[in-house]
């Protein structure tokens, strides 16, 4: 009968995307966790930038203030 065929094709059909939406649902959790990695990591480089940041402006106020106190300043 054509009906038991009808049947078989949805069921078999149903069973894929039912594996598909696992996969799917897997994927998602990878996603979300990379990119909460992402977002520690961007922090992690914004603080390492600004401590290098700081880091020059305080050794090239070491280095005004030197040249200012050997009187080789303007």
């Amino acid at each position: 009968m054509q009906d038991e065929g009808a049947l078989e094709r949805i069921a078999t059909r149903r069973a894929e995307l039912d594996l598909l939406e696992e996969e799917l649902v897997e994927q998602l959790a990878d996603v979300r966790v990379e990119r909460d990695e992402l977002v520690v990591a961007g922090r992690v480089v914004q603080r390492v930038g600004e401590q290098g940041f700081r880091s020059t402006c305080r050794s090239r106020r070491r280095r005004r203030r030197s040249r200012w106190e050997a009187g080789r300043c303007c």
